[in-house]
């Protein structure tokens, strides 16, 4: 006889009203990828994503899964909850779940720690055969060889953004704020070629998005994988990191693959902070040549901007805000800073008592602020965070960037006209 199991991507109300109103959020792809490596001949599988579906709390599931990050544990914890007094066995993973397994034990009746190739499928064996443990871990480093395409046949109401796919995983790099080291451990791994071509090939849409947490981890590998992609007529975006874009073979292949924009962590325009947090790889010096040289492949700039680090006043706002329309910076991803779990900033804040709660929901770095900032309070640091947000996005602004980027101006317009909306409807 079948199980039923029901596969949640969580996200509370406060963050989704947050993020509903944006236009290009792609689906995460945590929740399909798991889906593929289930048998249905055991399972009838439901997916749901609360970016877009009511959650069936109506009906009953043998199996209930879960992948919690830490600004949705709580929610994660109460719909546990909700489905275990209903007679339901939940299943945690993610990153939470990795970093604290402690804590999330006490919130469900078994853990996946860490990356779940291997420790899944074994866990999902075991469940339908009713011998299963409280606690799976991931012992060794996953390949990503021979691994399942993600199942988008069970992903709903999101046609044009649920293209997502990962060609590598982790990131060479060790900033103080970032968890991927904690999570992934020390170690950069890459997809082969051929089955990310496949995977791409399997996208009905023709957008999609990069999920790797640095695209150019690995150049040449990068420079093979475009030389394939430009064979499929696809357009997408990718994270980078912009040091690695002086390469102008390598920005000249991905224009060619069809790239639209590239993510680019700049977080800071100031020497001091990006030393401060183990950032060193970018070059404040060289950021308006190397986003001039991306610009002028026609890729768009996708800038991550974080505020609230301890070389930060309250200047900072209007600085940042200067030097995005002085670069012609086509947009922005700016957070608040967020000592995650586990994290060096998480551990050095704690230790000078400058953390403000333990309620994980705060730890979302768009619509709270969880700690003491250095130069300012948590409200101004939190002012000055929607000051730039509603700045960045203003006429003046648009049209001054657009001036400078020139970059797929249409495409351009209308995500920064939605991001403007966005802004003006979080505000009100």
């Amino acid at each position: 006889m079948k199980k039923h199991i029901l596969m949640i991507t969580p996200e509370n109300k406060e963050i989704n009203k947050f993020r509903k109103r944006q236009i290009n959020n792609f689906i995460q792809i945590t929740m399909p990828y798991l889906a593929a490596f289930i048998d249905e001949d055991k399972y009838d599988i439901t997916l749901i994503d609360e970016y877009n579906q009511k959650i069936p709390f109506e009906a009953y599931y043998d199996l209930v899964v879960i992948t919690v990050n830490t600004a949705n544990a709580p929610h994660c914890y109460n719909l546990s909850k909700l489905f275990r007094n209903k007679g339901s066995k939940v299943a945690f993973g993610g990153p939470h779940a990795t970093l604290l397994p402690e804590e999330a034990k006490e919130h469900c009746d078994v853990i996946i720690i860490g990356e779940a190739e291997e420790s899944w499928p074994k866990f999902l064996e075991e469940f339908y055969c009713g011998n299963y443990k409280r606690e799976y871990r991931c012992l060794n480093t996953p390949s990503l060889e021979g691994i399942p395409i993600p199942r988008r046949d069970l992903i709903k109401g999101r046609f044009f953004t649920k293209g997502a796919v990962f060609a590598t995983r982790g990131c060479p790099y060790s900033c103080d704020y970032c968890n991927l080291k904690q999570i992934y451990e020390d170690s950069f791994r890459k997809r082969p070629i051929k089955e990310v071509i496949e995977d791409i090939k399997s996208i009905k849409s023709r957008f999609f998005v990069f999920w790797d947490d640095n695209f150019f981890g690995d150049i040449e590998y990068a420079k093979e994988l475009l030389k394939e992609l430009s064979k499929l007529n696809k357009k997408w975006a990718a994270q980078v990191t912009l040091e690695r874009c002086k390469d102008e073979e390598l920005l000249t292949l991905a224009k060619k693959a069809g790239c639209i924009y590239f993510f680019v962590g700049l977080e800071s325009f100031s020497k001091n902070t990006l030393i401060s947090v183990n950032k060193g790889i970018n070059n404040v010096d060289k950021y308006k040549e190397l986003i001039n040289c991306v610009h002028k492949h026609g890729i768009c700039v996708q800038a991550g901007i974080i505020f609230g680090f301890d070389t930060d006043t309250k200047e900072v706002f209007k600085t940042t805000l200067d030097m995005c329309n002085y670069l012609g910076i086509d947009g922005v991803t700016v957070s608040i800073l967020t000592p995650l779990p586990r994290t060096p900033l998480h551990y050095q804040l704690s230790s000078e008592g400058r953390l403000l709660t333990q309620d994980w929901s705060y730890y979302n770095g768009k619509t709270r602020v969880a700690f003491q900032p250095k130069n300012m309070s948590p409200e101004e640091l939190f002012s000055g965070y929607m000051w730039f947000r509603s700045n960045f996005y203003s006429l003046k602004s648009i049209v001054t960037r657009l001036k400078r980027s020139k970059t797929n101006i249409l495409y351009n317009l209308i995500v920064n006209l939605g991001y403007k909306i966005s802004i003006r409807k979080i505000v009100k």
